[in-house]
């Protein structure tokens, strides 16, 4: 390799580098890379993925030499196309959970402001759109993750909450006006330029995800703040949002999946609030050494905080959520669809 490809290998990011090793293995076999992947990390490589263009046979191989010699000469890379990349993420993620990925992927391409407030903490970007309408704080927290949304609608005021996640749930696309209004916002911070293609962010779907992700009391309060001015909308988004004891309405087959992905020790808190049916069918599908050691492990548990066992219990929901994504398990009860 030469000394040229040497400087530009020493570059990379490590992002990069896997965009790199996901061209080079074929749609099938990067798809089942990328379901081993959490939703954030499969936007951060898909997009490098629509970025990655002229790359050499020298970059390409430096690339390859630091994760295996298997694949030393799986050169033959069609970089930088986006019918690819979108290809690969339905194949990973499945058409309806790719599609999202994929409007944020194209739109953060072209726009500075919305990706970069990706890497900014919650209370950054709560700082910067305390002040904006509830319409343009509302596309903000859409296009964020539902984590890192719900962390800076914890941050805003009370009153403007309900609002904001009404708009959330009833965004149908944004429209390139509405675009335009948040770059020239979000320019002042990043010099953004202006996004005139429409997405299909928000919806109650986007609303409940974001929802999930908050303390129980602060739901309770949005939801009903929402239900005073739109009782139908507020029973949608209370109807998508994913809740403990709607594991119960999981398969066996799931709910075996999902045991096998919670730690022991994790799972014993969160079922010291469930209801005895949802505990009675969690032991039925555990063999019978390991139900009764979880047994054995509630009745010895002494009381406990209640932030600590809904904190124990949203790790649980964002494994299933997780499974769920990756076509694993299915959810099953609120928010399923069946044809």
């Amino acid at each position: 390799m030469n000394e040229q490809a040497n400087r530009r290998e020493a570059k990379r990011s490590g992002t990069e580098e896997a965009a790199i090793l996901l061209l080079t293995l074929g749609e099938q076999e990067a798809a089942e890379v990328l379901r081993h992947l959490g939703a954030k990390d499969v936007q951060r490589v898909g997009a490098v993925m629509t970025q990655l263009s002229s790359l050499s046979r020298d970059d390409v191989s430096g690339v390859l030499e630091k994760f295996t010699h298997a694949v030393e000469h799986q050169t033959s890379v069609g970089v930088g196309a986006d019918q690819y990349v979108r290809r690969v993420l339905v194949n990973a993620l499945g058409e309806e959970e790719a599609s999202g990925v994929i409007d944020r992927i194209l739109v953060g391409r072209s726009s500075k402001g919305l990706e970069a407030l990706k890497w900014m903490d919650a209370r950054g970007v709560a700082e910067m759109i305390r002040q904006e309408h509830p319409q343009i704080v509302s596309i903000v927290l859409a296009y964020l993750d539902p984590e890192q949304a719900a962390d800076v609608l914890a941050l805003l005021p009370d009153t403007v909450r309900g609002d904001v996640i009404a708009r959330i749930a009833t965004l149908d696309g944004i429209q390139p006006s509405a675009l335009s209004e948040l770059d020239e916002v979000l320019e002042k911070q990043f010099a953004g330029s202006t996004v005139t293609r429409t997405s299909s962010f928000g919806g109650a779907k986007a609303a409940a995800n974001i929802l999930n992700q908050l303390e129980p009391s602060v739901e309770t309060a949005i939801l009903e703040d929402i239900k005073q001015t739109d009782t139908a909308l507020g029973d949608r988004i209370e109807e998508l949002i994913f809740t403990f004891d709607d594991l119960f309405d999981i398969d066996d087959r799931g709910l075996q999946e999902l045991l096998r992905q919670v730690p022991g020790d994790r799972l014993v808190v969160a079922l010291k609030g469930a209801d005895d049916t949802l505990k009675e069918k969690i032991f039925r599908n555990m063999s019978q050494r390991a139900s009764e050691m979880l047994k054995d492990d509630l009745e010895a548990r002494g009381p406990m905080r209640l932030s600590d066992v809904e904190g124990a219990q949203k790790e649980v929901l964002a494994a299933a959520r997780k499974l769920a994504d990756a076509g694993t398990i299915s959810l099953g009860g609120k928010g399923e669809q069946y044809v």
